[in-house]
């Protein structure tokens, strides 16, 4: 795939997102949500989304200039009505209050509703354990996940991010509990590449590889039976602490026109931090397995391809680029 410098992609959202109303300040948020994801090698989390946010925003399912509406409804319990705030707005906001009040109280948490989608969770998590605070991310989503042993999509991916501050680089865990993210079927049918047997059912309930039939289909739980168990007990934790829907009753993170009605939960930690690099060490320097060069900490893959992207630019697939390319035109914005 072509490459492309970051600054340029970066000066594009900007600039799309503010001709489609958004506040300078709010566009620079999203932006670099979106830019993150393409840098870390997440694209279902990327620049694909932009038009899709664009579509939202002149349809009035998101309100780009809002931040939400705050509750404290104890005194570590901050309840968000995102009021149809873009993501990654409505989040940062209210990671702000939680993070000052954890300084407190030892402990926070935000429960969010009405928000639309915050794309990677670990773009959080790291936020708060590079200022020295642990961080648990949850969010729900539409049904797109099989249950272990059915063959119907049921759950939601119900990703889950965990930041822990260390002396050195904090460590920062980012999965969905699907084996992949509905994004990256995404992502796979724009570049016409084939999906990894296992990943996905189609809307028969038929296993498939080809990635525009399980678009329509059902994702498989990472781990089998346990994964399952994990993403129903995510998707339940959130919707319980929210108030947000769950399972097929979930809207607004896939389409255009929806009002987005899933959940987002974040937990902060404040205190004192164990001396953690140490053991992280062990486990780089530990003997590989046969087929492996070596142990990997998780985050550490993004993180080295978030420099070899700086330096050498972003890949995207063309249909990105062209509709990236359609919507600067529209918004009088020079896209080379």
């Amino acid at each position: 795939m072509p490459r492309f410098d970051a600054d340029l992609l970066c000066r594009m959202s900007s600039g799309i997102l503010q001709h489609a109303g958004v506040p300078k300040g709010h566009s620079a948020l999203q932006t670099a949500l979106l830019l993150e994801a393409e840098l870390r090698g997440v694209p279902s989390h990327g620049l694909l989304r932009l038009l899709r946010i664009v579509e939202r925003i002149g349809n009035g399912v998101i309100d780009p200039g809002t931040s939400g509406a705050h509750e404290w409804r104890r005194e570590a319990f901050l309840s968000v009505d995102g009021l149809k705030g873009l993501g990654p707005v409505v989040a940062d906001r209210a990671l702000t209050l939680i993070s000052e009040r954890a300084r407190q109280t030892g402990i926070a948490l935000a429960a969010v509703r009405n928000s639309n989608h915050i794309g990677m969770l670990g773009f959080y998590a790291e936020r708060l354990a590079k200022a020295g605070q642990t961080a648990l991310v949850f969010s729900t989503s539409e049904a797109l996940v099989h249950p272990w042993g059915g063959r119907q999509a049921l759950l939601g991916t119900n990703p889950v991010a965990i930041g822990v501050p260390t002396e050195a680089e904090p460590f920062v865990m980012d999965t969905a509990t699907s084996i992949v993210s509905m994004g990256e079927v995404h992502d796979h049918a724009n570049r016409g590449a084939p999906l990894q047997p296992g990943w996905a059912l189609d809307e028969k309930g038929d296993p498939t590889t080809d990635a525009q039939a399980a678009k329509s289909g059902a994702l498989a739980p990472f781990g089998g039976a346990k994964g399952y168990a994990l993403g129903l007990a995510f998707g339940l934790l959130t919707s319980s602490l929210t108030g947000a829907a769950l399972g097929r009753e979930v809207r607004g993170t896939l389409d255009s026109h929806a009002l987005c009605n899933k959940g987002d939960l974040f937990i902060v930690i404040d205190g004192p931090n164990a001396m953690l690099a140490e053991y992280l060490a062990q486990l780089r320097d530990a003997e590989p397995a046969d087929g492996f060069e070596r142990v990997l900490i998780p985050g550490e893959r993004g993180r080295a391809c978030r420099m070899e992207r700086l330096r050498n630019g972003i890949p995207l697939a063309d249909r990105v680029w062209a509709d990236l390319q359609r919507l600067a035109k529209q918004a009088g914005i020079k896209g080379d």
